[in-house]
């Protein structure tokens, strides 16, 4: 039932980027930029953690968040003054 849900919400996006005229490598790029920032939103931005559970090496993860722009304020909290705080898991 999850993987049918899934399939349906991922095939409405993928209608919709194609409609917009999307680049496969834009959408593979975007996709793979969110991946990546959720998983080190869930792992209090600890590369070693998410390279684990992302199933690639953490020189890896290293060099993809390099190359894909992504910080530690697109994963990290903000607190009400401003400063980034780490997610408790």
């Amino acid at each position: 039932m999850v993987k049918q849900n899934l399939n349906g919400r991922l095939l409405q996006i993928v209608d919709e980027l194609v409609s917009q005229g999307v680049t496969l490598e834009q959408a593979r790029r975007e996709f793979e930029r969110q991946f990546i920032v959720a998983s080190l939103r869930c792992n209090s931005g600890n590369l070693c953690r998410s390279a684990r559970s992302l199933g690639v090496h953490r020189n890896t993860l290293r060099n993809k968040v390099s190359d894909l722009g992504i910080d530690s304020e697109d994963y990290l909290l903000r607190t009400a003054h401003g400063r980034s705080t780490r997610r408790q898991s």
